[in-house]
């Protein structure tokens, strides 16, 4: 019998599993850990809210899930419960699949201000993650600045923009759904070292913009190159650009009718953030493109008045004791996934934050297969049972699947009307909703 350890129960854990039950079939046994008493990992806490189509792919991940070889072992941190040494010396293969939770840093003065926030805390508070159940974002002033150019820089634009009534069928907990109600936003600018070409925003996500009750975007037409250019693009980008175009060209008459601006700011790189004791503005440099298209700075500066700034450039996986990592690009260091004889990495932890949750479906394969090429078969260690052992004489408190699926129960019987569920974002109330 072979045993497998997976840490993380998001898309890339699930994958993996499901690859393992492939190549392995009865002949494997594969435990899923997680810190937290549910699973899912960014289905649940970074997918935006109001994508609920995005999120129905964990019913696949559920049915891995209910199978016979593979369990959820929730509730159990890595590092604190049990450590890696630990688990290697429990299993044939440990795959760490804890993608990139972690904020990359924002390296300009003034970015530990009260009222700078990381778009994984920001997006984890919306989405009901516990780590940020207490944040409070600063939502009482009229400008809110988003820095970055992908996708999560237009979720959160997009979530801070929206009508009370626009997220019916959404899952976003209800503490920051009435934030945002009473919230005094009218103008949100969305920073961009460079410009409308060089986006990393996907046309869904972009096209969503031009239909919210009561948000325009707008985009400075002076900031596209020659519209022959898009020709060059590849089709799925130059869908975005033509959003963009569009938007650079909706009426004042139109955007008369809507309260908030959601304003693209091109060729803009942040400095600095100032204030007394709180974000009070940010000064921004111009910027232009060199031969190679990267942003370089003209000495130009401006300022921008705003009360929050949020910043989505990017996400890092967070080291383990013993575990080799690349600190500069915040993963951990592999040669295609093998870490140390019998550990690897998977989806984010391995490539760092790229590529959309399907991708994780072939990194998963690709592991397993090297998973087999290095361990022919199981060399006969606890497993499962060494694992359970291990964790009752700690006195964790291990959640199951079953238990999990009790918590789910529980989060859709409190849901308020025309949403799906309504999240526990306190551990202990998840682990009570278990009965």
């Amino acid at each position: 019998m072979r045993h497998i350890a997976i840490i993380g129960s998001g898309p890339a854990g699930y994958y993996t599993a499901e690859a393992a039950q492939k190549k392995f079939g009865d002949d494997v046994r594969v435990d899923i850990i997680d810190r937290l008493p549910v699973p899912f990992g960014l289905i649940r806490f970074g997918v935006a809210p109001d994508h609920q189509s995005i999120k129905a792919v964990s019913g696949r991940y559920e049915k891995v899930a209910l199978s016979d070889n593979v369990r959820f072992v929730g509730n159990v941190t890595v590092g604190k419960d049990i450590s890696i040494d630990e688990l290697q010396s429990l299993y044939d293969a440990v795959v760490l699949a804890t993608g990139a939770p972690n904020d990359r840093q924002l390296d300009i003065p003034g970015a530990d201000l009260p009222g700078v926030f990381g778009s994984a805390a920001f997006v984890g508070w919306y989405n009901g993650h516990p780590d940020f159940a207490d944040l409070t974002p600063h939502l009482d002033g009229k400008h809110v600045v988003v820095i970055g150019n992908g996708n999560v820089a237009l979720d959160v634009a997009r979530i801070l923009s929206k009508t009370r009534a626009e997220f019916i069928g959404s899952d976003i907990v209800g503490h920051a759904l009435d934030a945002l109600e009473t919230a005094h936003t009218e103008d949100i600018t969305i920073l961009g070292r460079r410009g409308p070409h060089q986006i990393a925003m996907t046309p869904k996500e972009l096209g969503e913009l031009g239909h919210l009750a009561r948000a325009t975007p707008r985009v400075d037409r002076a900031d596209f190159p020659d519209e022959g250019d898009d020709a060059l693009l590849e089709p799925g980008m130059r869908k975005s650009v033509t959003h963009l175009r569009e938007f650079g060209s909706i009426p004042e008459a139109y955007r008369a009718d809507k309260p908030v601006s959601i304003n693209f700011d091109f060729f803009a790189a942040p400095v600095a953030i100032e204030g007394d004791g709180k974000v009070e503005r940010i000064i921004v440099e111009t910027t232009k493109l060199d031969d190679r298209l990267r942003s370089v700075g003209t000495g130009e500066t401006y300022t921008i008045d705003c009360s929050m700034v949020i910043s989505c450039i990017g996400y890092q996986t967070p080291a383990i004791e013993g575990v080799p990592y690349e600190h500069g690009r915040g993963r951990f260091a592999s040669v295609d996934g093998r870490i140390l004889p019998g550990l690897y990495c998977v989806g984010w932890a391995r490539r760092g934050p790229s590529g959309t949750i399907g991708t994780n479906r072939p990194d998963g394969y690709a592991i397993v297969d090297l998973v087999a090429e290095d361990q022919p078969r199981g060399v006969g260690k606890a497993g499962r049972p060494g694992l359970d052992e291990l964790l009752d004489r700690r006195g964790v408190q291990v959640v199951k699947f079953s238990d999990w699926k009790k918590i789910e129960e529980a989060e859709i019987a409190r849901a308020r009307e025309g949403a799906p569920r309504e999240k526990f974002v306190r551990i202990e109330d998840m682990i009570a909703a278990q009965g």
